[in-house]
């Protein structure tokens, strides 16, 4: 039977994101909390490891690297070069762009939080290092062995409503739009050959599965196959159905106990005063498992931010410009309802998705 992983403590010295075995004592762990040990930041070892490994950092967001037994780097999804092995069981991630230091904050406020540090990687500190700025997480995949993995980007809306606010239409927004289908502009903008960022990230939004499901599948790696990192444009109902189908393999063990565990990430998050106080843009489910372990954490948090005083959002309502709302509970809502549906036989999988629909979301300007 799988267990449910958590937070584990931190182990010997190991590459950030390598598929390591657990230790005999690690495969009995079913939670999170340190185990005390102390950290050593003036390790030789560490600081010629991280001296060549931690260059060039540069992006922020959903970044899963993984290293395959035979040594060989690829990346599942993100940006490259966004983190680097530290250790012991940690990884460094380059803080996000600009003087904010957003996501720094967001770790640091939610892993003090008794309800809800369990949903995120463990957060150790921040770093500064040859004049970069990092925060140290736990290595999700520490301890996993030839895993399954899913990175599900979360919500109805993945642009913070700062970024539309201007209202002047652009050329070379108009240009990507009908690059990608010459269709979609409207009678006025195709004269204008020019469209607004709003209207652009909308259209963007629309490609995938993220304003009718909540949720968009950014990429996946099943056992024994590389990684499938084309997979934005799963949109339909059925496309995201089959997808998720062919991540579990038939494990209905590991079905189940991602239904509960995701279905305890969302009652944690419906509870939450943090979250009722926040904007949560573009952070993502990472979804791991193995044949002994299953693992579902929160991620990415360089676009949380709190609303103004006397605003309050429940993560469901569609989005109206300045309401705030972006869809973190809707799409969970329908990522759980997917995952309850992959009990029907397989013979009953192709008829048709969601035994309980689900309505839409609509998204305004």
């Amino acid at each position: 039977m799988a267990e449910i992983a958590t937070n584990f403590p931190p182990q010997t010295y190991s590459s950030s994101f390598f598929l390591n075995s657990l230790t005999d004592e690690e495969k009995n762990v079913v939670g999170g909390g340190s185990d005390g040990t102390k950290r050593s930041d003036n390790t030789p070892l560490l600081d010629c490891f991280i001296s060549t490994n931690a260059l060039d950092l540069s992006a922020p967001a959903s970044d899963v690297l993984l290293k395959s037994r035979s040594s060989n780097w690829f990346q599942l999804s993100g940006h490259p070069d966004s983190l680097a092995p530290a250790g012991p069981g940690t990884v460094w991630k380059k803080r996000s762009g600009g003087s904010d230091d957003t996501e720094r904050g967001v770790y640091e406020e939610l892993s003090e939080d008794p309800l809800l540090s369990d949903i995120i990687p463990k957060y150790y500190r921040e770093v500064d290092y040859q004049g970069e700025k990092f925060i140290e997480l736990q290595d999700l995949l520490h301890g996993f062995q030839d895993p399954f993995v899913v990175d599900i980007k979360m919500g109805t809306r993945t642009f913070l409503e700062s970024e539309v606010k201007k209202t002047a239409a652009r050329v070379d927004l108009y240009q990507k739009m009908v690059a990608i289908d010459p269709k979609a502009p409207t009678e006025e903008e195709h004269r204008n050959k020019a469209v607004t960022k709003l209207r652009y990230m909308q259209f963007r939004e629309l490609q995938s599965s993220t304003c009718s499901h909540g949720f968009r599948i950014e990429a996946m790696k099943c056992r024994g196959s590389p990684p499938m990192t084309d997979l934005k444009k799963v949109k339909s109902s059925q496309e995201v159905f089959n997808t998720l189908d062919m991540f579990l393999g038939g494990r209905e063990d590991v079905r189940q106990r991602l239904v509960k565990r995701l279905c305890d990430i969302r009652t944690k998050i419906e509870q939450s005063d943090y979250f009722k106080t926040r904007e949560v843009v573009g952070s993502s489910l990472f979804i791991i498992y193995d044949d002994s372990k299953v693992g579902v954490w929160l991620i990415d948090f360089a676009k949380t931010n709190q609303l103004p005083n006397g605003t309050t959002v429940d993560h469901r309502r569609p989005w109206v410009q300045g309401n705030h709302e972006e869809g973190l509970l809707f799409g969970l809502d329908r990522l759980i309802s997917v995952f309850e549906d992959l009990k029907m036989p397989s013979s009953e999988k192709r008829k048709g998705p969601f035994s309980k629909t689900l309505p839409a979301v609509s998204v305004k300007s």
